[in-house]
């Protein structure tokens, strides 16, 4: 199985990008990592440690940076890491791709150079939003696109329930669609629209889900469009942010408040994990012809592993093609 890496995404490449592959062919011997971008820059990053078998370097001599404007760059720069590691996914030279890069640059590259399934219309970005229960809600669209229809919401519930059917192995994932009340008939046009369609989709769908409930675990996956799901998002990290910062403040005040720390430590250190992104690796572009992920801007090692684990499941599943089976089935039946 082979997994490529662009090498020059991220905040911390290609330092975090090596230590993280490495980490990777250490704990799964059936990976094939591609390290793609400039070779001279990745190989230094590997000092006096060998090299492994199962690790090769692509060069790439060219890379896009965060602050470009997506569709120039991938256009533009044919020899950017991403735009290369993309290139090895449609060619069939890689089974996936990972990037920590410039988002817009990344759905840029999957849209015109990887491709979309037939049958879909727009491609929806699925991060791991963390819950209580340490299990994760998939939700999408959290950012690919501003706006969405209601037949762009029905594709991105089926292909969630198939990714969490397929990468999480849950049996019946529950889908939930994103809304300001529990109500049938609560919501926007859009939302009001939708609703009847998840209804008769081939999912388990629960109904509308609130926002103050989703880190309760009341769905397995969360529909919306891309405009509300990404301030969900931001609203959440910021939130976490902020709560970490608050208790880190009080809990430094005098001795006691540190003594009461080192007593909680343990309980808060699990707390944390709960809501940390590198637990949960990347988030899946859905939608595109093949396997493409989104690792967080500041990835590190572990988060470039774990993105590595997600890509083998999500191959070994054969994921790309369920979705493409059951998008295709759903239009041959309208």
């Amino acid at each position: 199985m082979r997994v490529a890496i662009d090498a020059m995404g991220g905040d911390h490449a290609p330092k975090a990008v090596v230590d993280g592959a490495l980490a990777a062919v250490t704990e799964w011997s059936d990976i094939q990592i591609i390290l793609v971008g400039d070779e001279a820059r990745v190989k230094a990053e590997f000092g006096s440690r060998a090299i492994p078998a199962n690790i090769t370097i692509h060069h790439a001599p060219d890379s896009i940076a965060a602050d470009e404007e997506p569709v120039k760059a991938v256009r533009r720069k044919k020899d950017a890491s991403m735009v290369v590691a993309g290139r090895l996914v449609r060619e069939g030279q890689a089974d996936a791709m990972i990037s920590a890069g410039n988002t817009g640059a990344l759905m840029t590259t999957g849209l015109l150079v990887v491709g979309r399934i037939k049958g879909i219309d727009r491609p929806a970005l699925a991060p791991m939003i963390p819950t209580m229960d340490g299990k994760g809600v998939l939700a999408l669209d959290l950012g690919a696109n501003m706006d969405a229809t209601a037949d762009n919401l029905l594709q991105y519930a089926i292909m969630g329930s198939l990714y969490r059917s397929k990468v999480d192995g849950i049996a019946r994932p529950r889908v939930g669609l994103l809304n300001v009340g529990t109500e049938a008939m609560k919501g926007n046009e859009l939302t009001k629209l939708a609703y009847p369609l998840l209804e008769q989709a081939p999912i388990h769908f629960v109904g509308n889900v609130e926002a103050r409930d989703v880190l309760n675990a009341q769905c397995d996956v969360l529909v919306c469009d891309g405009f509300v799901g990404n301030i969900l998002l931001k609203s959440l990290e910021g939130a976490a942010g902020a709560i970490f910062t608050a208790l880190k403040t009080e809990f430094t005040r005098s001795f006691f408040t540190k003594l009461a720390a080192s007593i909680l430590k343990p309980g808060l250190s699990q707390f944390k994990k709960k809501l940390d992104y590198t637990e949960h690796g990347g988030a899946p572009l859905l939608g595109i012809n093949g396997l493409v992920l989104k690792s967080h801007g500041s990835s590190d090692a572990n988060a470039f592993k774990n993105a590595v684990r997600q890509a083998r499941i999500a191959v070994k599943s054969d994921l790309v093609h369920a979705i493409s089976t059951e998008i295709s089935g759903k239009r041959d039946g309208e």
